[in-house]
C-alpha cells in the first residue's frame, strides 16, 4: 500500500499553556482532497499553520508530521524555506495581509519563481502571465503592473493561488481559498485546483467552512471542534449518514428567514449619477496613457431607514468601489446625500463630523484592525473620538455591551487581533462599526469568513439591530443565500454597470438579465445540501 503524501499522527498545538489542537491525526494521499471543516475557532487554520511551522514562537507543536517520507519536526530553517513554496504551497485566508503592499503583483509572483526555479527576466514574466491567466484573472498583462490595493478581494485571492501553485508543489494547503470569491469563480478556482491535483499528482488539504463546496470538491472530510477530531470519513458517507450531532448541525445550518418589512419613509441614502474612474498605467515611455477605467459607471440608488440593499456581482464588478465611493473613501463623480446632508461636497472637519453616521465593515477584517491595539481600544477608539464627553466608565459599558451584541465574550477585550480566528475578527470589526450608533452601515462581505452557524447568528443580530435602531444597510456579498436572507432589494453589477435591480424575491424568482440568471445558476450548484436559492424561490411558501 502506498504511503500517504502527508501523514500526521497525534498532532497537538498549544500557545503557552493553552491547548488549541489536541491529538489530531490525518493523512492526505497523492491525488486526493481532504477537507478540514468546523466552525470558526475550531482549530482548522492553526492546524494548517502548525504543519508547516508557521506559528509564532510561543506555540508548542508536538506529534508526528511526515511529508513525502520526510520528518518535518527535524527540519532546519533553510530546509523549511526550501520546502515552503517548493514542495508545499499555502493559500492563506486573508490575501491582503499575505501580499506585500510595496511591490507590484507581477514582481511578487515572479519572486517565488526566482527563489525556487531560478527563473528571471522574460522567462519569469511569461510564466507569471501564464499563472495569472490560469487562475482566471482578466487582463493579466495589466494586472502584473498593479499594486495589491488596486485589486478586488477576489482578485487578490487568485493572485495568492497563482503564487501557491507556481512551483507545482506536491502538497497544497488551501485555507479558505474561495472566501472572497463569487459563486461562479469559486467553481472555476476549485475546478482548477482539482485539475492541477490530478495532472501533477498533488495532494490538497482544503480548509473551509463552506460545506457545499466540500461536498462537490473533496474526497474525504475531517470535522473539527474545539481543536479535536469529531468525525472523519468519505464525503459521501459523512454527508449521507453523519455519526455525531455536531456534524449534523453543521450540515443543516443554512441562512434562513427574511428581512422584516419596512415602513414608507424619506430616503436615508441617495446617490445620483454616482461614478468612479481610475487612471490606467502607461504601457510605454513615449505612449499616451490609456483612457481611465470606469470602475463604476454613473448610477442612481436610494435606501430607506430599516432597509437592506444587496449589491451582488462577480469579483471586480465594482461592488466594493461603489461602497467606498459612498463612504467618501475614493474620489467619485455625482451627488451623495445622507438624509438631508450632501456628503460629496464635504471635506475635512465637516466630513469627519458625519463619519459616525455612516460606518463600514470591510471585507478583510485583519487588514482593517490595528495589530498593535487590544480589542477594547479597537472598539472604543471611534466612540471616544465621536463622543468625547463620555467618561471611562460609560465607554467600558458600551464596549462590553457591544461585545455581547456580536456574540463575543467580554474576556476578549484584553486580547489582540492575531489571537483570533477569521470569523472572530469579523465580529470585532462589526462591533467597532456598531458602537458609534450609525444610521447607515456598509457591510462589505461581512459573512465571508464565517461558518454557516455563525453566519446565521450574525444575520439574526443584524436584523435585530436594524429593527431596533432603524439602520439602513448596504450589503455587499457574493453569497446569494445570505443576500436573500438579508436584503429587501438587490442591485446586480457587472463591469461597473447596473444590469438589473428589483426586490429580492422577484429578482431571484424571475431574473430578467442573462448575467443575473448565470449568477443564480452558479449559486444553485453550491447551495445548501441540494437546495439552491433558485429552487427555494420557486417554492416561496417554504421557510
Amino acid at each position: 500500500m502506498t504511503a500517504p503524501l502527508l501523514d500526521v499522527e497525534r498532532l497537538s498545538i498549544a500557545f503557552d499553556d493553552t491547548p488549541v489542537v489536541e491529538n489530531l491525526s490525518l493523512c492526505v494521499n497523492v491525488g486526493e482532497t481532504l477537507a478540514l471543516v468546523g466552525e470558526s475557532g475550531s482549530g482548522k487554520s492553526v492546524t494548517a499553520l502548525g504543519l508547516l511551522n508557521l506559528l509564532p514562537p510561543n506555540a508548542r507543536v508536538s506529534g508526528t508530521r511526515m511529508l513525502k517520507g520526510t520528518d518535518l519536526s527535524r527540519l532546519g530553517s533553510r530546509q523549511w524555506n526550501d520546502l515552503r513554496g517548493g514542495q508545499a504551497g499555502f493559500v492563506f485566508q486573508e490575501p491582503m495581509t499575505s501580499l506585500n503592499p510595496l511591490h507590484r503583483v507581477g514582481r511578487q509572483v515572479a519572486e517565488t519563481l526566482r527563489l525556487h526555479q531560478g527563473l528571471r527576466g522574460p522567462a519569469a514574466r511569461a510564466r507569471t502571465r501564464e499563472l495569472l491567466s490560469r487562475v482566471k484573472l482578466p487582463r493579466a498583462d495589466e494586472l502584473m503592473n498593479a499594486w495589491p490595493h488596486q485589486l478586488s478581494g477576489g482578485q487578490r485571492q487568485r493572485v495568492m493561488i497563482a503564487m501557491a501553485i507556481a512551483n507545482r508543489p506536491g502538497l497544497l494547503i488551501a485555507d479558505e481559498p474561495t472566501t472572497a470569491l463569487d459563486v461562479s469563480v469559486q467553481q472555476d478556482i476549485l475546478a482548477l485546483l482539482r485539475e492541477l491535483r490530478d495532472d501533477d499528482g498533488m495532494g490538497l488539504l482544503f480548509i473551509t467552512h463552506h460545506l457545499n463546496l466540500v461536498r462537490r470538491h473533496a474526497d474525504r472530510v475531517c470535522v473539527m471542534r474545539h481543536g479535536r477530531e469529531v468525525e472523519t470519513g468519505s464525503v459521501e458517507r459523512v454527508f449521507r449518514t453523519p455519526k455525531t450531532r455536531y456534524t449534523r448541525a453543521l450540515l443543516e445550518a443554512e441562512p434562513d428567514g427574511r428581512p422584516a418589512p419596512i415602513a414608507d419613509a424619506p430616503p436615508l441614502l441617495q446617490a445620483r449619477q454616482l461614478g468612479v474612474s481610475f487612471a490606467r498605467a502607461k504601457t510605454g515611455l513615449l505612449k499616451r496613457p490609456p483612457p481611465p477605467l470606469e470602475a463604476v459607471k454613473p448610477l442612481d440608488l436610494s435606501l430607506r431607514p430599516g432597509e437592506t440593499l444587496g449589491i451582488v456581482g462577480e469579483s471586480g464588478s465594482g461592488k466594493t468601489t461603489l461602497a467606498s465611493a459612498i463612504m467618501r473613501l475614493v474620489a467619485s463623480r455625482g451627488e451623495i446625500f445622507l438624509g438631508q446632508d450632501r456628503l460629496d461636497t464635504l471635506s475635512g472637519k465637516a466630513l469627519r463630523r458625519q463619519r459616525h453616521r455612516l460606518q463600514m465593515v470591510f471585507q478583510d477584517p485583519y487588514g482593517a484592525l490595528s495589530p498593535r491595539m487590544p480589542v477594547f481600544d479597537i472598539i472604543s477608539e471611534g466612540l471616544r473620538f465621536h463622543f468625547p464627553r463620555l467618561d471611562g466608565r460609560a465607554v467600558s459599558q458600551r464596549v462590553y455591551q457591544t461585545l455581547d451584541d456580536v456574540g463575543l465574550p467580554r474576556s476578549v477585550a484584553a486580547r489582540y487581533p492575531h489571537e483570533f480566528s477569521g470569523g472572530q475578527r469579523q465580529r470585532i470589526a462589526v462591533a467597532r462599526a456598531l458602537i458609534v450608533e450609525p444610521a447607515l452601515l456598509v457591510l462589505d462581505e461581512p459573512t465571508s469568513a464565517l461558518d454557516r452557524q455563525v453566519q446565521q447568528q450574525l444575520i439574526t443580530l443584524l436584523r435585530r439591530l436594524q429593527a431596533d435602531r432603524g439602520l439602513g444597510y448596504l450589503f455587499i456579498s457574493h453569497d446569494l443565500a445570505v443576500v436573500r436572507a438579508m436584503a429587501h432589494r438587490v442591485i446586480v453589477l457587472k463591469d461597473g454597470d447596473v444590469v438589473e435591480t428589483n426586490d429580492t424575491e422577484t429578482l431571484f424568482a424571475r431574473p430578467r438579465h442573462a448575467y443575473t440568471r448565470r449568477l443564480i445558476d452558479a449559486a444553485g450548484t453550491t447551495a445548501g445540501l441540494g437546495t439552491s436559492p433558485l429552487l427555494i424561490l420557486q417554492e416561496p411558501g417554504t421557510g
